[in-house]
């Protein structure tokens, strides 16, 4: 892995537990030598995430859409931001340049982006690893709604436990370093 796309939350008004755990994870990118693909945003965790990187010298790439490239919202001194006509060209792009994923606490557009990002997988559209920062346990409940879609028979155990989740940035890099979805996942999915 060499690039690793972070989805996380834009809202400053949350515990100040999870802007730090999204500094730390910027910065452990940086000293493990990854570059930050995110939304490009200077507030909330994904400000945090970003400053994290770039206080630790690391590349940071930052993918936005016009409507959200202004002085309030996007961050400053990036790598480098690519800006995308929608929100359909963002996701893409950062997929393109991602080798895996890491999901922070966030909203809606933070779990449109890991659910797509995990449907893409389930069908066989990457390879990449998928993880979540679990700070605060904020991804427990769904967790648990995951491990009912599994048990009602919507998921397959294979595509659910290709779901990596961690509370600390190292161990959970760890584990995406050494995760593979295996073949059959895809194949399963797919009636092959």
């Amino acid at each position: 892995m060499k690039s690793i796309c972070v989805y996380c939350g834009s809202s400053d008004n949350v515990h100040p537990d999870y802007l730090a755990a999204a500094r730390q994870m910027g910065a452990t990118l940086t000293q493990r030598g990854l570059r930050l693909i995110y939304g490009g945003g200077k507030t909330g965790l994904m400000g945090a995430v970003a400053d994290g990187a770039i206080q630790a010298g690391g590349e940071v790439i930052g993918v936005i859409i016009p409507s959200m490239n202004t002085p309030a919202l996007a961050q400053i001194g990036l790598t480098r931001m690519d800006v995308t006509p929608s929100m359909h060209a963002r996701k893409a792009r950062m997929h393109e340049l991602a080798d895996g994923f890491v999901a922070l606490p966030g909203g809606f557009g933070t779990f449109d982006e890991l659910f797509e990002t995990l449907t893409w997988a389930q069908i066989g559209e990457h390879n990449k690893p998928v993880g979540l920062l679990d700070v605060r346990d904020y991804f427990q409940p769904l967790l648990k709604m995951i491990e009912h879609a599994e048990k009602e028979g919507f998921i397959f155990s294979e595509h659910r436990e290709g779901l990596l989740c961690k509370p600390d940035p190292e161990a959970l890099l760890d584990a995406m370093a050494n995760h593979h979805l295996p073949e059959e996942a895809v194949k399963r999915w797919m009636r092959q």
